[in-house]
């Protein structure tokens, strides 16, 4: 008690320190409420709330005759909120989940970690796994299971190029503003259509509001939002002629590309080797991914769109075109094949070294005649020749977006003095002539030539979904009877005696084509010892029914020799499954109505 010898100074003294104290007191209690009230709000309510995600479903993707490549399938993980769990139990819960104790405590004691949020510590658990960690879960208060969506990939390696797979967001993706709602550890596209159309296919997850006890039980539901099922797609390829074409290429590498003639829909494409998308859907293991990485076929390359290889003879279709539509040739013209010419110093041979005597422009597709596509070359120049086949989207992108595609190259006079600062020569015509040389070309290119040989010349981009509406880029400016005349002689190379694709006749259907065997480096083609990445490469290009065209094609085997040999049975194949009723491919894919 104050006494009455007790100084003024000090009751003075005194009040300043009780008032000072009632105000720091006050300016905490404002700090804690009012600015720091909601935080400690929500802490309080995680006390007894637990908010758990839940994944939507992923949309599942078809083929074009509704067929599914893909299926949902679970992916559980075990999570911790480090705020309801006892660090002293990491041994024993180390245990239970079969993991390094150094790695579990690492993971629940890393820095930056809300204590109440849930940290995954183990993933891609299998059935009897969460069973095992079910039934001791209670013994861990602040364990809980959580469940993703992955894909089960029904068809593995086939159509992985089309189809892509699943991955975590990367740390880019992360940041990105287009993934601002999806979870950190949730899957999304990666590649392919999974990627191109990961937007529409991903849903809108949900969330359910749980109250739990102290040792983290489940008391009863409080709210649920839902989750929004992702949209389903149908694609245009047939996965029954996908399946018969990557099984016809049989390990070797190359690429096929099929269309629709009218449509621009993509029926199929092949690039092999493949990769198993069913690798990534729960996270691909360091050793999977250096295996695919470091293989020197590269499975992750898009041959189909991302490789340009030189046509070979199956560039003397635009060269029979051009020949015909400018007047140097016509359908009577006949040039001497005695297997080869001469120019100055230089010699140009045939395929055929004994030559194929007196051939027509019929005889020269059907046959293949170097010699009279040589004399083609001549009287057109390159200039014209680069017109022709830019016409049909040969050396220019298509506009496809399932990859960043090559553009090929269609050379001329100008480009050779612009690249090589040097005249265009005509010994380079010859040579360009039957598809060697500077051109080269990429198999979806070569597939959007056929289409437009077969439907009328209409130049369509090449589309991936099923009924999308065609676009019409251009139409190769071309006489529909130059056409026809050019689809007969097609006809003729699968159907005739002494023609080159006549592997590829069909009892199906009649399928017109061109075989092509483009040299890989200037070697001699019939030495017995030729080690593979030096043999030619093997081209087939085709169409069917050859009167009405509903399917155009272009085949490429890296390193496969000769094209009647190796391309045109794939071709024969791919068309002949295409051409099965929607119950017999389902027959041949053992698919359960």
């Amino acid at each position: 008690m104050l006494t009455e010898k007790t100084h003024p100074e000090k009751i003075i003294l005194i009040s300043y320190i009780i008032v000072v104290g009632f105000l720091i007191l006050l300016m905490r209690l404002w700090q804690l409420q009012i600015l720091q009230g909601e935080e400690y709000r929500k802490i309080a309510e995680s006390n007894r709330l637990r908010i758990i995600g839940v994944p939507a479903p992923r949309g599942i993707i078809f083929d074009r005759n509704g067929i599914p490549l893909v299926k949902n399938a679970p992916y559980f993980c075990a999570s911790l909120i480090p705020g309801e769990f006892n660090a002293a139990s990491v041994p024993s819960l180390a245990r239970v989940l079969n993991m390094p104790e150094e790695e579990l405590a690492r993971k629940i004691q890393k820095k930056g970690l809300s204590p109440f949020s849930p940290v995954r510590v183990k993933e891609g658990l299998s059935f009897k796994e969460v069973s095992f960690i079910e039934a001791r879960r209670s013994d861990f208060p602040g364990l809980i299971m959580e469940i993703e969506v992955s894909r089960d990939y029904i068809y593995g390696g086939t159509g992985a190029h089309v189809v892509g797979y699943l991955g975590k967001l990367s740390p880019g993706q992360s940041k990105d503003p287009e993934f601002r709602d999806v979870p950190p550890e949730a899957f999304i596209g990666q590649w392919g259509i999974e990627k191109l159309y990961d937007k529409k296919l991903r849903g809108i997850a949900g969330q359910r509001m749980i109250e739990v006890d102290a040792l983290g039980r489940e008391l009863r539901l409080i709210k649920e939002n839902p989750p929004v099922k992702g949209e389903d797609l149908s694609l245009s390829i047939d996965i029954a002629l996908q399946n018969e074409a990557e099984k016809a290429f049989d390990g070797r590498t190359g690429a096929l590309v099929a269309l629709q003639p009218d449509t621009g829909e993509i029926l199929g494409l092949v690039s092999s080797p493949s990769f198993n998308p069913n690798m990534f859907a729960t996270g691909i293991s360091n050793a999977d991914w250096a295996s695919l990485s470091q293989d020197k076929k590269l499975p992750m390359l898009n041959r189909a769109v991302q490789s340009q290889y030189p046509p070979g003879s199956t560039f003397k279709i635009v060269m029979a075109i051009a020949a015909l539509e400018e007047g140097v040739l016509n359908d009577s013209t006949t040039v001497d094949c005695r297997g080869g010419i001469s120019y100055g110093k230089w010699s140009f041979g045939c395929w055929r070294k004994t030559g194929h005597n007196t051939v027509s422009l019929h005889r020269a597709l059907v046959e293949s005649c170097d010699v009279y596509f040589y004399e083609a070359g001549k009287r057109l120049g390159i200039d014209r020749i680069h017109d022709y086949a830019t016409r049909f989207g040969l050396g220019m992108e298509t506009g496809i977006q399932l990859a960043a595609e090559k553009k090929g190259l269609i050379p001329n006079s100008r480009w050779k003095m612009e690249a090589k600062k040097s005249p265009w020569y005509l010994g380079e015509t010859f040579v360009n002539s039957i598809g060697q040389g500077y051109v080269s070309t990429t198999p979806l290119q070569m597939a959007v030539m056929m289409s437009a040989v077969s439907s009328g010349g209409n130049i369509f981009k090449p589309l991936i979904l099923k009924d999308s509406k065609p676009e019409l880029i251009k139409n190769a400016g071309v006489k529909p009877g130059t056409l026809d005349i050019v689809k007969d002689y097609l006809r003729g190379v699968v159907n005739e005696p002494g023609g080159t694709g006549w592997i590829a006749k069909s009892a199906v259907t009649t399928i017109g084509g061109k075989t092509g065997t483009a040299q890989v480096v200037g070697i001699r083609r019939d030495s017995k010892f030729l080690a593979e990445q030096f043999r030619d490469h093997a081209w087939f290009v085709a169409f069917a029914p050859v009167e009405k065209p509903e399917i155009a094609m272009a085949v490429l085997v890296e390193h496969g020799g000769h094209g009647g040999s190796a391309a045109a049975p794939i071709a024969k194949k791919a068309i002949e499954a295409y051409m099965l009723s929607a119950e017999k491919k389902k027959e041949l894919l053992n698919v359960q109505n």
